[in-house]
């Protein structure tokens, strides 16, 4: 990979993703398909409802995720990745199997230190 610095977009990408919840959002909608807002946060139990509104504002703006509102009382409000959106599954795999892979050699390393001790 050979990509100069001072153009790099990497920081660009990880704007839109980085977050303790959006990987999570996303990954729910990539696996389950569209789903309502009570769905989505019956899911993810630690997150608040402020949050997860939140998050799924910020996935819209960048027209990762889609809201559609149906006008019926209550409101029906559902989530779905837009076709754009999924043009993520690949580098979130490619993070999640690094982050396997470091959660591994952090074990392995702290192993091997606390046998030298």
């Amino acid at each position: 990979m050979k990509y100069e610095p001072d153009f790099c977009k990497i920081d660009d990408a990880l704007t839109i993703i980085v977050g303790k919840w959006k990987p999570i959002i996303l990954l729910h909608l990539l696996n389950h398909g569209t789903q309502r807002f009570s769905e989505l946060r019956s899911q993810m139990p630690g997150i608040t409802q402020k949050m997860l509104t939140k998050q799924l504002r910020e996935l819209e703006e960048e027209d990762i995720v889609s809201r559609k509102v149906y006008p019926q009382v209550p409101p029906k409000v559902e989530y779905s990745i837009t076709d754009y959106g999924r043009t993520l599954q690949p580098i979130l795999e490619a993070m999640h199997e690094w982050g396997t892979k470091h959660h591994a050699h952090r074990l392995k390393k702290e192993n091997t230190a606390s046998h030298e001790s």
